[in-house]
């Protein structure tokens, strides 16, 4: 198998894949806690065996093929997934495009085609609420049943709970929307982080001595608006010279009330940071929620709360500075 993580999709040559692979099979919208625990049985099994372990999963999310109207928050698009993905020590991942001919194939037609036939998989670990092929009626239990039969192995992972709550891609959106960043963090195993590309912005931050780094995330985010304790990551260099420079730094996410009351702007105030970052990608990992977005009678009153913030953002990172999401480095097939 070609070396890094590599990325497997419905065009990939046949001679491309690797045979034998065991896979963790399922959406896997933020690779939270329950994802992971696939994730370890598809290692633990492909260890066993000898073989290499991949992830199969969607794109785009299923939910976004069946309710193309509906807003659906993701809580990691297809690139941060499986940048998450390649931080858990899967080799890599086969990416199955859901358009209208997967959403009609049967369920033993998908076990049989993609994963017997295309894949050659040698097992398969899934999570115990995972449904597939038309009209969802593949399930764990088929896949146990019928794996005897098909010579493979099938590990069924149950639900994983914190506090006695189920972690789920759905209660961590809940958690993110009232700006519960410590129990969402929990959920994920790690902090919830965007990536974007820093804008132009109405550069009113200079001259409140607050210069910051703007991003405009998805018009579907979710996201409570209010300010952050934030850590960043920018990569510098090219090639083999790649390295990433972390940053400490307090987040405003919503439409900035005292001023224009506009769309809804991340803006970064990086600590200890001199320089231009427009045009640069950056990493935004969500470390605590400082406050809600408040509308302030003055330009003073403001930058007096700003210090405050930045105050509180800087003794949060202070006792946490491991605290960033574990991703790796992508390749394509």
């Amino acid at each position: 198998m070609p070396s890094g993580f590599i990325i497997i999709r419905d065009s990939t040559p046949l001679a491309a894949i690797p045979r034998g692979a065991v896979v963790a099979m399922g959406n896997f919208d933020g690779v939270h806690l329950g994802h992971r625990a696939v994730i370890a049985a598809a290692l633990q099994m492909a260890r066993i065996q000898g073989r290499p372990a991949l992830a199969v999963t969607f794109e785009p999310h299923p939910r976004r093929f069946f309710s193309p109207n509906t807003p659906q928050f993701r809580l990691t698009d297809e690139t941060a997934k499986l940048r998450l993905l390649a931080g858990t020590g899967l080799e890599g991942a086969v990416v199955m495009t859901f358009d209208k001919h997967r959403a009609e194939t049967t369920a033993k037609d998908f076990i049989h085609h993609d994963l017997i036939d295309r894949l050659g998989v040698s097992g398969i670990a899934v999570g115990y609420d995972f449904h597939f092929g038309k009209g969802r009626v593949g399930s764990p239990s088929l896949l146990a049943n019928e794996a005897p039969r098909l010579g493979i192995e099938v590990d069924v992972q149950p639900h994983v709970d914190i506090d006695e709550r189920p972690v789920s891609s759905s209660a961590i959106r809940m958690a993110l929307a009232e700006g519960q960043i410590k129990d969402a963090s929990a959920m994920l195993g790690g902090p919830w982080f965007v990536t974007g590309e820093v804008i132009h912005g109405e550069k009113r931050g200079r001259d409140l001595g607050y210069p910051t780094a703007n991003i405009r995330l998805d018009n579907n985010c979710g996201l409570k608006h209010g300010i952050y304790a934030v850590r960043v990551e920018r990569e510098q260099g090219k090639n083999q010279g790649k390295h990433q420079l972390r940053f400490d730094g307090v987040a405003s996410f919503g439409r900035r009330p005292t001023f224009d009351n506009g769309a809804p702007l991340l803006e970064i105030f990086m600590f200890d940071f001199e320089g231009d970052l427009y045009g640069a990608t950056l990493d935004v990992a969500f470390i605590s929620f400082i406050r809600d977005e408040l509308k302030f009678d003055s330009v003073e009153a403001l930058v007096a709360r700003m210090d405050e913030d930045s105050a509180r953002a800087r003794a949060v990172l202070a006792a946490d500075p491991e605290a960033f999401p574990k991703l790796g480095v992508i390749n394509s097939a």
